[in-house]
């Protein structure tokens, strides 16, 4: 292969993607974040901005963008998130492209896309790893969350393909129900099988 091979991360809400991303750069690899990558570029001083102001009269600031404003402008209307995702989506698939020349020589990088299966973003992908935990250890950490209700946890779960349906189409399964040794040792284990398979 010669360009890196390219894993899809992916997982649902609580699962503890981020902690496995986590031990995924500790281990050496480079991982896109998708939605860090949104946040800096509608942050304060981001490149999105003016074009959002321009769609969405009001809604950013030197703040970066009102979320809650933007949110208002967009929930529960198709054509404005199209405009929207038609001025985000180019910027954060070029900041990927940039990400994956930087690491060109790598024999292996992450996209860790949380929505991978409810938006269909798995184009590109030479495999795809969903990381899981029982659902009541998953329900836990969610409503340890600050600001999190039992009734927002069941409105984003049901915006979300079943945790079930995404460990059926996986070709990897990492499991946080365990220790986070035991865990750790799951991801040293994939790495290495993807390095052996692809030496650079």
């Amino acid at each position: 292969m010669s360009r890196p091979f390219i894993l899809g991360l992916t997982g649902s809400i609580g699962m503890g993607k981020s902690a496995v991303a986590l031990m995924l750069r500790e281990l050496g690899v480079p991982v896109f974040d998708a939605d860090a990558t949104v946040h800096r570029l509608q942050g304060p001083g981001g490149s999105l901005l003016p074009a959002i102001e321009a769609a969405f009269p009001g809604t950013t600031g030197a703040g970066g963008v009102d979320r809650p404003a933007l949110g208002a402008h967009v929930f529960g209307d198709a054509e404005a998130l199209a405009r929207l995702e038609a001025i985000v989506h180019p910027a954060v698939a070029e900041e990927r492209a940039t990400f994956m020349l930087e690491h060109a020589g790598q024999p292996i990088v992450v996209f860790d896309i949380p929505l991978l299966y409810e938006k269909g973003h798995g184009a590109g992908l030479d495999a795809v790893v969903v990381v899981s935990a029982p659902a009541k250890m998953q329900r836990d950490r969610v409503l340890a969350r600050p600001g999190m209700t039992p009734e927002r946890f069941t409105q984003i779960l049901a915006l979300q393909v079943p945790d079930a349906d995404k460990r059926a189409r996986a070709d990897h399964l990492i499991d946080t129900g365990v220790t986070l040794s035991e865990t750790r040792a799951q991801v040293s284990a994939l790495v290495a099988s993807i390095r052996q398979k692809n030496p650079r």
